[in-house]
């Protein structure tokens, strides 16, 4: 792998939309018993249909643990190629790399530092060593050169990019006192856009409410093309969300992106019910020392806005909500050139994060070198077609 110490955008180098085109998605297979009850097993299912809807349209790479990876190819399709590597945990948004493009569509990525949303601060486990490998370790795997960014604590949950210069954030996330704490938000702006090639940050106040992650962006706003972004949404005054994403979408309104266009806003609400963790589901946790434990009743951050976008289609969480339907409606007039695929994602969301969550795009385009070992993107690609 060659490991690159220059910066993206001095390279002519930009993070694209999640809405072009794809060469493929990362994902892992889940295991962790702090994260997923009862052995994973509700979870692996859930995993598999998400990892089977994105393969209708683009190749899925399924991260495992040797442990675990005969489950893996058990309950998935040969459609779906499955790779031993090490992981604390399954949530490959905020883990894997970060990809950034050139406009001659050459695709390199970026490992940032990874602390469990918060290292000895407020992070959610007391080890991730094995999670902060994972985005150096799948880029040598995979041939693509790396910008080394570990000086820089980021997950890939904390932004969303338009492809065209604009950035979504979120104060809460961002600013924690758990990830960059000795530099100011101009600071961390600078490294934003020395990394991402962003031109122009938007600071969205909040995220959703009691999102462990200190409120990622991926689960309140997210682009669906440039100038056009969902944003979740609640009309219950008595909610806690109301008054946050009242804040957001105030912003959002006197805002405009980097080319100087207003957005349109779409408001996706959020489950009508609150989804809480139960009893039943408490009792199939096995906690480590030093990590986060889930309490019964527990609200957990469910939102429709944490979706995953394939080249054909959306997949998107679902609760068995009364506003289930009204999210896939919504979704389909916002990509009426994509199939919905409405998973349902409960088993997902009691481990603190959703479709968006455990899900990583890299973004069709041409790789500079081979990898040492294991096929090339470009090998990978033929195969998918």
């Amino acid at each position: 792998m060659k490991r690159l110490t220059s910066l993206p955008a001095l390279d002519g180098f930009y993070m694209p939309g999640e809405f072009e085109p794809h060469r493929g998605c990362i994902m892992i297979w889940p295991k962790r018993p702090g994260s997923w009850p009862f052995g994973a097993r509700e979870a692996r299912k859930a995993f598999a249909e998400i990892a089977e809807s994105i393969a209708d349209s683009e190749h899925v790479i399924m991260l495992a643990e040797k442990d675990v990876m005969e489950s893996a190819r058990q309950m998935l399709s040969d459609r779906i190629e499955v790779v031993e590597m090490a992981s604390d945990d399954a949530w490959a948004r905020d883990v894997g790399p970060t990809f950034v493009v050139n406009k001659d569509r050459h695709v390199r990525g970026i490992d940032w530092q990874f602390n469990a949303w918060g290292g000895h601060t407020d992070g959610l486990y007391a080890d991730w060593e094995k999670d902060d490998l994972v985005a150096g370790a799948f880029l040598e795997r995979f041939g693509y050169p790396a910008y080394d960014a570990r000086h820089f604590v980021l997950e890939g949950g904390s932004i969303h990019s338009d492809g065209e210069g604009t950035l979504l954030v979120t104060e809460r996330c961002l600013l924690s006192d758990g990830r960059n704490p000795s530099l100011t938000r101009l600071e961390i702006e600078e490294q934003l856009k020395n990394y991402l090639g962003a031109e122009k940050i938007i600071w969205l106040p909040y995220g959703i409410y009691q999102d462990e992650t200190n409120e990622h962006v991926d689960n309140v706003c997210a682009f669906v093309r440039p100038g056009e972004v969902v944003l979740a949404w609640t009309d219950d005054n008595n909610d806690p969300q109301y008054e946050m994403s009242l804040a957001d979408l105030k912003l959002l309104e006197q805002e405009t992106d980097a080319k100087g266009r207003h957005f349109i806003i779409h408001k996706l609400p959020i489950p009508k019910v609150p989804v809480c963790i139960k009893e039943e589901e408490l009792s199939g946790f096995v906690f480590e020392p030093g990590e986060d434990q889930r309490e019964a009743g527990e609200r957990l951050a469910a939102s429709y806005v944490n979706f995953y976008i394939s080249n054909g289609g959306v997949i998107v969480p679902q609760f068995g909500d009364e506003h289930d339907q009204k999210a896939v409606k919504i979704l389909g007039e916002c990509f009426p050139d994509r199939r919905i695929y409405p998973v349902y994602a409960r088993d997902i969301i009691v481990g603190g994060g959703n479709i968006h969550c455990i899900t990583q795009q890299i973004p069709e385009g041409e790789v500079h070198e081979k990898g040492n070992s294991g096929s090339g993107p470009d090998e990978v690609l033929r195969r998918h077609q």
